[in-house]
């Protein structure tokens, strides 16, 4: 039987070979931290890689996910499907090794951990799902929901002001299911961290009312042992194993020093390192003995079976429940879910409200049928208009609920809700004013590039939130969300639109939806069936004069209104106007060519946008021979209606416009 040092140095062997091959990545943490990956692994990790989404799996998060060739060694030696080809495929264009672990490329990564501490926030929503789960579901000793989530950091993670966001919260719910092991290695790619990082993490992670175990020796089987047994011995804090380890362990000339970091170490250096470590095998290569004390296919298919019988028992004493939990992890919409009834009662009610108001309003429809629905605003709840009638919020002492106190934690809130759409089984929303997407924008971003089903809420849409002034006005946020490949951005015009928004966010299994909502009431526009049918294809003609239109007015949100009561002037002066509601830009351009031509025929080049946001991003609709009636500065403080005429968004500016515009 192989030592367990031995074991370990597979791990080493392998990333530093990935990574001189690729000739770029990071060695020195995978060296660093392959001690205690080999004690969690394969003695304490609960997962199957037979079936890698087994639904009662823990979860294992690489945050400092640079130190990717770890996570891919443990994958491959462990007996998941990732053949030793696309190790040697490190980094390269194809290949399901990518440079930083990507949720949807590879059996067995659980979320998406580029930048720094957002895959310790993505931990920290594991772990509310796994709680909340647990609660509405688990009777007596049916524990159906029951597993960990556990994390490798590193001083990257701590540094980046996500961490303390997350971290708090994960300390103020008690997350005694979370672990997580700190990388304390005292190097970044600057060099020593002295000079720039001096926290004493352990009473930093204390004053969190965490469980601080260690500092333990990170390469001592023994004492890693000893404190995963004491961390799960803990249920009501979350534990932090605070691990002192040498960056790039075995290189005889790099270890514990920057150039291990980022860089590969040189054929030279690898093969000095395989003599310190006694590696006696050539570049990708593994001795049998090794894979046969390194496979968990067995034993996964053990903890996979006896939970089936776990679940059978479930089943026969709590059959509803049973039926439930299989329909919540499958991503299955409830039966009760019907959508064109929500449209269409919206459409009937015709209210003059704002679309944040309007939005609370589906998901007072939505909550009682919809138990995965699982919401939470950064302290801002009754502006954005957030909580549900009858929704519970969770805490410490309960978890039961279907709603989450962020704080001021935009950043964090929109990392930990990835993480609970990442760990299956409910649909996240988050929500906060629009202008403090700036603080949360990368946790968007991610949700974007990881395609998970999440459905952003951001209130407070334009100039038209008024007094507060230029901080919280937002300007150019529409157009960087605009910009985000795969999520589709919403601004409704009443509430109607608004309903569509919610629907279409909410039946979207691949991708997020961020919804822009106002702040001031909007008229409901009239529809024909047609119409409503329309509004899910993101663009759609709302208002036109009979015969072929000579100018085509765009709009969204607010400013449709605004649109309309200017075509209607235009048309008493005789000239025929098309007004397109433009919810959805990229749900509109997602659309075949031939409705986008219906829509926006090429022949109508006189074209007016309006809206009260950046002008950037509407040239691609008005062309040339066009106009765009929006902000080229920020805002101002003042009341909404001050604030609109001063800039320009009036009735008679539109027509004015759209006059000098048809010439």
């Amino acid at each position: 039987m192989p030592s367990r040092r031995q074991l370990a140095n597979a791990i080493r062997a392998l990333s530093m070979d990935a990574v001189q091959k690729a000739n770029s990545g990071h060695p020195g943490m995978p060296m660093g931290m392959a001690d205690i990956a080999e004690v969690l692994w394969r003695g304490h990790l609960k997962h199957n890689p037979n079936n890698p989404d087994w639904q009662d799996r823990d979860r294992f998060i690489l945050s400092n996910g640079h130190g990717s060739m770890l996570h891919y060694s443990l994958l491959h030696l462990t007996g998941y499907d990732l053949p030793m080809k696309e190790l040697e495929n490190f980094r390269q264009l194809g290949s399901k090794t990518p440079g930083h672990p990507e949720h949807g490329y590879t059996a067995g990564i659980e979320t998406t951990t580029g930048p720094l501490g957002q895959g310790l926030a993505n931990g920290v929503g594991m772990a509310i799902a796994e709680r909340t789960l647990a609660a509405q579901f688990n009777r007596g000793d049916h524990n159906v929901v029951d597993h960990r989530v556990w994390v490798f950091a590193g001083d990257g993670c701590l540094m980046e002001g996500i961490s303390h966001e997350a971290c708090s919260l994960a300390g103020t719910l008690g997350l005694g299911n979370l672990v997580v092991f700190y990388d304390d290695n005292g190097i970044s790619i600057d060099g020593e961290v002295e000079g720039w990082f001096t926290d004493d993490t352990a009473k930093r992670f204390e004053a969190y009312d965490w469980n601080v175990i260690g500092p333990i020796d990170g390469h001592d089987a023994e004492q890693i042992d000893a404190a995963i047994n004491q961390a799960k011995q803990v249920d009501d804090k979350p534990s932090i194993i605070i691990c002192k380890t040498v960056i790039g362990f075995g290189s005889p000339n790099k270890a514990g020093k920057e150039e291990s970091h980022g860089a590969a170490l040189g054929d030279d250096e690898v093969a000095l390192a395989r003599k310190e470590l006694g590696w006696d095998y050539p570049p990708f290569v593994i001795p049998q003995e090794i894979y046969d004390a390194w496979d968990a296919r067995e034993k996964g298919a053990q903890f996979e079976a006896e939970h089936d019988k776990l679940l059978s028992a479930y089943a026969e004493a709590y059959p509803e429940l049973a039926k439930e939990l299989k329909r919540r992890y499958s991503g299955e919409l409830p039966a009760a879910f019907d959508p064109d009834k929500l449209i269409r009662e919206a459409q009937e009610k015709g209210e003059k409200i704002a679309s944040r108001k309007a939005s609370q309003n589906v998901l007072n429809e939505l909550g009682p049928i919809f138990p995965e629905l699982f919401g939470g605003s950064a302290d801002l709840a009754p502006s954005n208009l957030t909580i549900w009638k009858g929704v519970e919020p969770i805490s410490k002492t309960n978890f039961g609920g279907a709603y989450l106190h962020y704080g001021v934690r935009e950043f964090g809130m929109g990392a930990i809700a990835n993480g609970i759409a990442t760990h299956g089984g409910f649909i996240p929303y988050d929500a906060t004013f629009l202008v403090f997407v700036e603080y949360m924008f990368n946790a968007v971003r991610m949700s974007a590039l990881s395609h998970t089903r999440i459905v952003h809420v951001f209130t407070h849409d334009s100039i038209g939130l008024g007094e507060d002034g230029p901080t919280h006005q937002p300007i150019e946020q529409l157009e960087a969300l605009r910009a985000l490949p795969g999520l589709h951005t919403w601004r409704p015009s009443d509430s109607v639109e608004t309903a569509v928004a919610w629907v279409e966010g909410i039946k979207r299994e691949k991708g997020p939806t961020a919804l822009a909502l106002s702040r001031q009431g909007l008229p409901v526009q009239p529809r024909s069936e047609a119409q409503l049918a329309a509004i899910k294809r993101g663009g759609y003609v709302l208002r036109e004069t009979e015969g072929t239109p000579e100018l085509i007015l765009i709009a969204t949100g607010s400013e449709v209104g605004l649109a309309v009561d200017a075509a209607k002037v235009l048309e008493e002066k005789g000239r025929k106007v098309r007004v397109v509601s433009m919810p959805c830009t990229s749900m509109f351009d997602e659309q075949d060519a031939e409705y986008r031509e219906s829509v926006l025929p090429r022949a109508v080049t006189k074209r007016v946008a309006v809206e009260a946001a950046s002008v950037n991003g509407w040239y691609k609709y008005v062309g040339l021979d066009g106009k765009i009636l929006g902000m080229h500065s920020y805002g101002e403080s003042g009341k909404a209606e001050d604030l609109f005429k001063h800039f320009g968004f009036t009735v008679e500016n539109l027509v004015k416009i759209a006059e000098e515009t048809l010439g």
